[in-house]
């Protein structure tokens, strides 16, 4: 059996498929929404191949796999049901509420750096803030589904929260 090549010249002039099957311009706004969260998952795995914690590696791990179904999500319309729940923001808050449990009132700004999973987590932080300013900006114009936006938006916080665990928890 020939193994299928990589390349498919599908977007060879500048169009990518959808999830769905319909193509759409590479420069589209829900193109560099689901790309921005590719990032993410890429920063994310910097940060858990550096991570110290076994707890903070599998959380991240969790989240890197989920966000396989936020990016089908935003690369799919008119899906008759969403990819994303509210079940996904619930567990993403009771997940930022027990690494929160571990750490000590912040008092001060956070400088990134702390250590090499910190940073990454950062990173991770800051490109999740990206990829949800890119949703509301398509959502200005097509619909978004609204549970996408608030993990995100969780992911942001959960990031910083990993971040101070790495750097405070020992």
């Amino acid at each position: 059996m020939k193994k299928a090549a990589v390349y498919t010249r599908t977007g060879d002039k500048g169009t990518t498929g959808l999830y769905t099957g319909e193509r759409v311009p590479k420069q589209s706004l829900r193109v560099e929404a689901y790309g921005t969260v590719d990032e993410i998952t890429s920063a994310l795995g910097l940060a858990r191949a550096q991570a110290t914690r076994d707890d903070v590696k599998e959380t991240i791990f969790n989240v890197q796999k989920l966000l396989m179904s936020v990016m089908a999500d935003i690369a799919s319309l008119n899906l008759p049901e969403p990819y994303i729940k509210e079940e996904h923001v619930k567990l993403f808050e009771s997940t930022i509420d027990k690494f929160d449990a571990l750490l000590a009132p912040l008092g001060h700004f956070i400088i990134p750096g702390d250590t090499v999973a910190a940073a990454a987590l950062d990173i991770a932080r800051t490109t999740t803030r990206r990829a949800e300013r890119c949703l509301l900006r398509l959502a200005e114009t097509e619909e978004v589904n609204p549970n996408v936006l608030i993990c995100l938006n969780r992911l942001s916080d959960l990031c910083f929260i990993l971040a101070r665990v790495e750097s405070e928890v020992k």
